[in-house]
């Protein structure tokens, strides 16, 4: 019959998810710790035995046979040898039964805490073995609690783990035994133990919900080529079909919306555009560039940079709110883009004058906070401003009003 104390320790493996080997192993090299400690010294070879029955530990000092004894930590004649072994003969080894009468107690008490550390070291091999095998998947969690910023979270029903603040979604609120999706992007090892980089803002993750909810992407038919995406907000994802018969667009918005929308709604109502990708330049960024209508495209291939030109009407949503739309696009189709006004393209300037050129925004003469927000919202070119008015700035991200005043009247200088 099993002893109490290896029952207690299949129960821990089972709970710990920890196999009972490595248990076992860790314990016997505690107990050999503790041994040399209090009984011994660390020249000695010690080996332990734990019978699973009795429960019973005997300790043994190894030692080889030898000759010449040089080292007698570790070394013992052919005639002391035999009393232990009648069958002892130089280069064999012997096992002496050196178990003190009051180890069991002591043993315990000195191995307790490194017993302890050994199991969480195992526990923390066993968290990366398991999730080392599924970086960039979709995983499916529990919020645990709550505490302000720090959302905690159960995976798989065994492992707790947090949210980064940075990882979580801006207003989106989390409440205890709310289920969400996360992804795992990698498990890095740490003194701490391994560190499992998940989040909630991670493009890849509109990639892998729309992967789950898609048949069409998920068998490959349609093609996610590029994701922008500003978490909370909005998204704009660029697909492709290899299947003429298919329209991309289509499938990933679903009937009605269906499918899209199941995405929106685990993404905490983040607006997701699904636009058409195409290997023409021009073509792919007036359409990364929807809702707003362009009028000409200029693409400088050597800087990756494009001159955008739309009506008077069509600049604030071409840039969107804080310069999101432009931004967004840009990302989308890994190149610079300004925009500018028509007029700027055909060249509206009165004969007999000279225009002032002033290309960049700080050299506008504003304060220097001012021309880090219009940056921070992608607006550095003073043809990117022109044609905006008081209003269309104040929306841009800590800029107000009389932030707003100081740059028209800085454009109307210069225009």
């Amino acid at each position: 019959m099993q002893s109490q104390f290896f029952a207690a320790i299949s129960q821990l493996c089972d709970e710990k998810n920890i196999a009972k080997e490595t248990v076992i192993e860790t314990i016997e090299s505690a107990l050999r710790a503790a041994y040399r400690k209090d009984y011994g010294n660390k020249e000695q070879e010690i080996d332990v035995d734990l019978d699973e029955n009795s429960g019973v530990t005997t300790v043994y000092l190894v030692k080889e046979v030898v000759e010449k004894i040089e080292d007698e930590d570790r070394e013992i004649s052919e005639v002391d040898a035999k009393k232990y072994s009648k069958k002892a003969k130089v280069g064999d080894t012997v096992r002496i039964d050196v178990t003190p009468t009051n180890y069991g107690r002591i043993a315990a008490q000195a191995a307790k805490q490194v017993v302890i550390q050994k199991i969480q070291d195992a526990e923390r091999d066993v968290l990366y073995e398991t999730f080392k095998n599924r970086e960039n998947e979709l995983i499916n969690a529990i919020v645990h609690r709550v505490d302000g910023t720090n959302v905690y979270i159960n995976l798989d029903n065994k492992t707790t783990t947090n949210i980064p603040y940075e990882h979580q979604i801006p207003g989106e609120k989390y409440y205890s035994g709310q289920r969400i999706k996360l992804y795992l992007d990698k498990v890095i090892k740490t003194t701490k133990g391994p560190q499992l980089m998940i989040s909630r803002t991670h493009p890849n993750l509109v990639k892998k919900l729309l992967e789950l909810e898609i048949p069409e992407i998920k068998s490959g038919i349609v093609e996610i080529k590029s994701i922008a995406r500003d978490p909370g907000v909005r998204c704009k994802v660029a697909v492709l079909s290899t299947d003429e018969k298919i329209d991309p667009i289509g499938s990933c918005v679903g009937q009605k919306g269906i499918r899209v929308q199941n995405i929106m709604d685990e993404l905490n109502g983040e607006r997701i555009d699904i636009i058409q990708w195409s290997e023409d330049m021009t073509e792919y960024i007036k359409t990364s560039l929807a809702p707003a209508k362009t009028s000409v495209i200029q693409l400088n291939e050597k800087l990756k940079r494009v001159k955008v030109f739309v009506q008077p009407d069509q600049r604030p949503l071409a840039i969107g709110k804080q310069g999101q739309n432009v931004r967004l696009a840009s990302i989308l189709t890994g190149w610079e883009i300004d925009i500018l006004d028509i007029s700027d393209y055909e060249g509206k300037t009165p004969k007999g004058e000279k225009k002032l050129v002033v290309e960049k925004v700080e050299d506008l003469g504003l304060d220097k906070e001012l021309v880090e927000k219009l940056s921070t919202a992608n607006l550095t070119l003073v043809e990117q401003i022109k044609g905006l008015g008081k209003k269309d700035l104040a929306e841009v991200d800590g800029i107000d009003e009389d932030g707003a005043k100081k740059i028209v009247d800085a454009v109307k200088k210069v225009a």
